[in-house]
């Protein structure tokens, strides 16, 4: 009779397992008493990096905001590790969404087995966040692997580059209508590996490598040599001869006049400095996309707007770091360098800190409970 009992008890729960994989739950995670934003790769930095912009006031986002995070359970991160993050820091702003089903290489620019999830979400939600990571397999984009690209987890890119095209459209099937055409002002933002997912989404092509391919260089040391406003993260750390230094670097970047960024930049003339970490850039622009910053040699796009849809915005550097907006954060590029400075201390005002906190009220104010009345 025990077996009997174990058997039907075992049945039943594999039921229900079973149904929560197939079928997205109308109560898990989204709830009727709270707007919602899809945070894609839920990662524990990504998810402790949100948290600390919208605590801080820098990211005001308001109260009744959920923040969603959204992944494939074949993606090469363990987001269980993102699931402790939560319940043990008791944000209860943040609730996970995993899924499953197959979606390969070939599926990505058209409709899928993922499409009903993908308009699920977009009907439940305000905005996403795309953010950063490593590169995109150039396969997706028509081109063979650079011996310099590295892919780590084609998985998640898959995920993001389908949702993209779902919600814009691409060159890849000019008669796909997207999600967006519904709802217009629906609120995207891409970061760094972001905006690259946006380009290569709608049809766009990648740079695979900055420096050998814009530049003609082949060492860090002739990296290294070049004006800061060339350099695009801190190759000095590639020879690990100081462990303190950071990845990343600073430059200026110049916006296109009457575009979101020269806006936020507080005058025409106004080239902010920004975090940079990247070794790829766009090359051929997707489309809807136009440029709307460069760097300092117009080589380099530095952010995209979309034509047609006002709240769809990709930046190639990274406004989201903690230590841009922490005066504590002391910040060293150079080996043997002495204590360093806070981003705060090197680029105040108009040189880069009013340009980073405008840009996050820009993008709270995107959503519509958000909006002044």
């Amino acid at each position: 009779m025990k077996n009997i009992f174990r058997l039907l008890l075992f049945s039943s729960l594999a039921l229900v397992i079973s149904c929560h994989r197939e079928v997205p739950v109308e109560t898990v995670p989204f709830s009727p008493e709270h707007k919602h934003l899809l945070l894609m790769h839920p990662t524990v930095a990504n998810i402790r990096t949100i948290d600390f912009l919208i605590t801080e006031g820098i990211f005001p986002l308001p109260g009744n905001y959920r923040i969603v995070g959204v992944y494939h359970e074949s993606g090469s991160y363990d987001y269980g590790l993102s699931a402790t993050y939560i319940a043990g820091n008791a944000l209860d702003r943040f609730v996970l969404h995993g899924m499953g089903g197959s979606l390969t290489r070939e599926e990505l620019f058209t409709t899928n087995g993922l499409s009903p999830v993908f308009r699920w979400l977009f009907e439940r939600s305000e905005g996403v966040l795309f953010m950063g990571g490593p590169d995109i397999p150039p396969s997706v984009y028509g081109q063979a692997t650079n011996l310099l690209t590295v892919i780590e987890d084609p998985y998640r890119h898959y995920l993001e580059l389908s949702f993209l095209f779902h919600l814009l459209g691409g060159h890849q099937d000019e008669a796909f209508v997207p999600l967006l055409g519904e709802r217009p002002g629906y609120s995207i933002l891409g970061i760094c590996l972001g905006m690259q997912t946006m380009n290569v989404a709608t049809g766009g092509t990648m740079v695979q490598d900055i420096p050998t391919e814009i530049y003609g260089l082949a060492t860090v040391e002739e990296v290294t040599s070049l004006d800061p406003d060339r350099q695009h993260r801190n190759y000095y750390s590639n020879l690990n001869e100081d462990p303190g230094l950071v990845r990343y670097s600073f430059h200026r970047v110049f916006p296109v006049p009457e575009s979101l960024i020269s806006r936020l930049a507080f005058s025409p003339a106004a080239s902010p400095y920004v975090l940079s970490s990247h070794h790829q850039a766009l090359k051929d622009i997707g489309k809807g996309f136009r440029v709307t910053a460069w760097c300092v040699d117009s080589l380099i796009p530095e952010a995209i707007e979309h034509t047609k849809y006002k709240n769809v915005t990709g930046v190639q550097f990274h406004p989201e770091v903690v230590n841009l907006y922490r005066p504590e954060a002391k910040i060293r590029f150079v080996p043997g360098e002495a204590d360093g400075h806070s981003f705060l201390e090197m680029y105040p005002g108009d040189m880069g800190e009013n340009f980073h906190r405008s840009f996050w009220k820009h993008i709270a104010l995107t959503y519509p409970a958000n909006k002044p009345e």
